[in-house]
């Protein structure tokens, strides 16, 4: 889809984002086509919620692709359950998550790209507000917005909003962008280059790293996305792999090391930390309606 088709006069400016899908075939052919991919191994105890919140969205003109690992627990029955609604899927052997990742994007199609991990959950109408964004902007090429933390069994730990994008930020105190809240056109993506194999846990933060040397990075300031935060998270078991290579990201980008290195990281986190405030990202809420979701839908409460 051209970004000249996706301008689309036809649909009224005052729409909103709301928090259920919006209905009707005039509103619905607003949207760019969005092509999701999920990687999962082993996850069978998360897997289906993910899946139900990506498809509950109703969103219309999505591609979800699922590449698992070859798992030996529940998540190919899970998978199988829900194969009707998936526009590809495929469980073997791989090397790893981003292998998975790259794997899946070469078989999207749609204008907009994203990832979803098997533990994470979308939002209520996130695809909506995602699609509505890009149709509105054709000129941004990749946009983020705002997630809530949870814990294993889905409750609520806290809100993440966030600081509009500031590589310099980002590069010298930390990868801020929720990831399953990223969103980016194609053309970007094939732009820079896919998914470096070489990344295993920092594989999002080399890759929004690439995007930001060529292009600037919106945000929608709306919660999309929520991640789970538990003890056997792969980024939070291997925290000193992840910082190795973040490094690796940084001096790359402006290898700077030694004391210039650290004058640059105290007035990145000076910045952040500034920034952060006055956008409310210390004193953010959650809606009560996602309160309520998460209650009913993210806890297995609803499961058909």
């Amino acid at each position: 889809m051209s970004e000249k088709e996706m301008t689309l006069p036809e649909c009224g400016m005052e729409l909103r984002m709301p928090l259920q899908a919006p209905d009707g075939p005039s509103t619905q052919s607003c949207y760019p086509a969005i092509s999701l991919v999920t990687c999962s191994f082993q996850q069978g105890k998360y897997l289906e919620q993910t899946l139900r919140s990506v498809l509950d969205q109703g969103y219309p003109g999505l591609e979800y692709i699922v590449i698992d690992g070859g798992s030996t627990d529940q998540s190919i029955d899970i998978i199988r359950e829900y194969e009707p609604a998936l526009s590809y899927w495929v469980s073997e052997p791989d090397r790893g998550q981003t292998d998975a990742l790259v794997k899946g994007f070469r078989r999207a199609t749609g204008e907009i790209l994203g990832w979803l991990c098997s533990d994470d959950l979308l939002l209520p109408g996130a695809l909506h507000a995602v699609g509505e964004f890009f149709a509105r902007h054709p000129d941004v090429m990749a946009a983020y917005g705002d997630a809530l933390w949870i814990d294993a069994d889905g409750g609520l730990l806290r809100p993440k909003r966030e600081m509009d994008f500031n590589r310099f930020v980002f590069l010298h105190d930390h990868n801020y962008i929720p990831q399953p809240s990223m969103f980016w056109r194609r053309g970007l993506y094939e732009v820079v280059g896919e998914l470096n194999p070489d990344f295993d846990l920092a594989m999002d933060a080399d890759l929004w790293e690439r995007f930001s040397a060529k292009s600037r990075i919106e945000h929608i300031p709306r919660y999309l996305s929520c991640m789970r935060f538990y003890p056997e998270q792969k980024t939070r078991s291997r925290r000193g792999d992840g910082r190795k290579e973040d490094m690796a990201i940084r001096t790359r980008a402006y290898g700077a090391g030694g004391f210039a290195g650290v004058f640059l990281q105290m007035a990145a986190r000076c910045m952040r930390v500034s920034s952060k405030a006055l956008a409310g990202g210390y004193t953010a809420r959650v809606p009560a309606e996602y309160r309520a979701w998460l209650r009913q839908y993210a806890t297995g409460g609803t499961r058909k």
